[in-house]
Order: structure tokens, then C-alpha cells, then sequence
């Protein structure tokens, strides 16, 4: 089966990929954190979004230690799954 895409579909895939892959190779080389605080991930990407991506165990929290520790949600994770949003939401 075919799908046929604009010009415009096939640019916004390209785009989000390659700052995808951006982010990877940033994250891997140490220049950004591979992971973000809960606080800022709420700040980048609205509190509501995080909240239904978790809620629909779309996306992972990650605890450094017991009940009181700080949560993390993994950089590369929720990249991937905004950058997949954007394109279906393009298509």
C-alpha cells in the first residue's frame, strides 16, 4: 500500500528527524543531559501533554532511588514521541 505524501508531509518528516538525530548525537557526546526533570519536561512540553502521555504509559518515569527521589523522564524517549506527534499531526 502507498501512501502519497506532499511536498510539505515529506519535509516535516525529514525536519523532525534530523533534529531527532540531533538530539541523540548530542546526548550521546555529553553536551546535553540524557535525561530532564520533571519540572522542566512540564515546562517544554506543557504540564497537560506530560500528564496524558503518562496516563497512557506512553512515556516512562524513571526514579533515582526510593519514594522521595527526584523523577526523570529519559530525553531521547520524550523527544521521539513529540517528534512522532508533530508528523502525525502533519499527515
Amino acid at each position: 500500500m502507498e501512501i502519497p505524501l506532499t511536498t510539505q508531509q515529506l519535509r516535516t518528516i525529514v525536519r523532525e528527524a534530523a533534529e531527532l538525530g540531533a538530539i541523540i548525537a548530542l546526548t550521546r557526546t555529553g553536551k546535553l543531559s540524557p535525561y530532564l526533570k520533571k519540572r522542566e519536561a512540564y515546562r517544554r512540553y506543557g504540564r497537560r501533554n506530560i500528564e496524558q502521555l503518562l496516563a497512557k504509559h506512553e512515556l516512562t518515569i524513571r526514579s533515582d532511588g526510593n519514594h522521595t527521589a527526584a523523577w526523570r523522564i529519559d530525553r531521547i524517549e520524550i523527544e521521539a514521541i513529540v517528534r512522532c506527534l508533530e508528523i502525525w499531526r502533519q499527515l
